[in-house]
């Protein structure tokens, strides 16, 4: 990192990450092509998969250093961390010898489609349907929403409904589909922060291949399942050390404005020190356990981090005072506040927390479901 994060790639340091996703992709998307030529990408997929077969130790020190360097936020995460895994793990021979090898050397990138404006959380909801053609063939009708970077995207994976009057869990298929083709129009969504990494896709008569459908028709619930589970997975660390850092500004600006002296500001650092070693406890213990799944470790996880960065965010406003109130190009400023905006979301997409207690409670907990309406 110190010998390749310099020169033309030096404007790229801690940037990239929550809030601030739009800086620079064509830089960024060649900094993944850089990573790639040192063998940096995929380190923890299998040898015969085109990554390094890192062990999860080895991993947790690679994303931990990089996110210790500045290491820019990563435009392959999509490909890299859930649909390169669920691929590996569910896909044909033929799919992952056609899409494998362009996610590992930093050519193709991809967006998730996944929520629609029906069906955030609840994902079993999603409408968007897929009907089969004569030729094999799949056409794609329905609308996704908050799909990150689709429009820096080259191709998406979709969840879409492929059995007429089917519901919930049943009647789903998992396609691969590109991104440049008629029939898909992606259309950007401002935010609060200013940026719009956020995209609506619409899907009017659009086309995926029989040959890329990942599992067998209906079931696409197993694939999007199996793909969540590598979300909770070695990044996590990596994660945590960009919190980090987002610390230390916290700290930095409460010293310069002299609120460090505050004791309800001191408290509430010292709190935001200890969530993040809690955090760091968990995300081990939950990587120790890592072959069982989501386990009680990895569903409270989202829940915690969530509300701690949430946090962190208004701890960064009441740090800068009078100053967070006025939009600032100030280094010192700026991500701070970028850092309050869109950790705001963080409660919301993914699953609301009011959806990760239900998960913590039913599946964790062993509690009787909430009672939900019947169709």
């Amino acid at each position: 990192m110190r010998a390749h994060l310099t020169g033309r790639f030096a404007s790229l340091q801690f940037r990239g990450g929550p809030g601030d996703e739009e800086v620079d992709p064509a830089l960024r998307k060649e900094w993944e092509r850089e990573l790639a030529s040192g063998g940096w990408t995929c380190v923890g997929w299998p040898q015969e998969a085109g990554g390094r077969g890192l062990s999860i130790q080895q991993q947790v020190i690679y994303f931990e250093e990089y996110a210790r360097a500045g290491g820019p936020g990563r435009m392959g995460h999509i490909g890299e961390g859930l649909l390169g895994p669920a691929l590996i793990r569910f896909g044909s021979k033929a799919q992952k010898q056609q899409f494998l090898p362009d996610i590992v050397a930093g050519k193709t990138f991809w967006a998730q489609g996944y929520s629609e404006p029906g069906a955030g959380s609840d994902l079993a909801n999603v409408q968007t349907r897929a009907e089969q053609q004569a030729d094999g063939r799949w056409v794609v009708n329905g609308q996704k929403i908050w799909t990150s970077l689709a429009h820096e995207s080259d191709w998406i994976f979709v969840l879409a409904r492929c059995e007429p009057g089917s519901k919930g869990h049943k009647g789903l298929i998992f396609l691969l589909m590109p991104l440049n083709q008629p029939g898909i129009e992606i259309r950007p969504i401002k935010q609060i922060g200013g940026g719009s990494e956020f995209n609506e896709v619409f899907f009017d008569g659009a086309i995926a291949q029989a040959e890329h459908v990942v599992g067998e028709p209906g079931d696409g619930w197993k694939v999007a399942m199996g793909l969540l589970e590598a979300e909770r997975g070695v990044s996590t660390l990596g994660q945590q050390m960009h919190f980090a850092h987002e610390l230390a500004l916290v700290i930095n600006a409460a010293k310069a404005s002299g609120r460090i002296n505050d004791p309800g500001i001191c408290s509430r650092i010292a709190q935001a020190w200890s969530g993040l070693r809690v955090m760091r406890y968990n995300a081990l213990r939950m990587l120790s356990s890592a072959e069982a799944g989501l386990g009680r470790e990895a569903l409270m996880y989202k829940y915690f981090w969530s509300n701690w960065h949430r946090d962190l965010g208004e701890l960064a406003m009441d740090v800068l005072g009078a100053q967070a109130a006025v939009i600032s190009d100030d280094p010192a400023i700026r991500p701070l506040q970028q850092l309050f905006f869109f950790s705001r979301s963080d409660t919301i997409y993914a699953g609301t927390n009011e959806i990760q207690l239900n998960l913590i409670s039913e599946r964790g907990l062993g509690m009787p479901r909430e009672a939900r309406p019947k169709a």
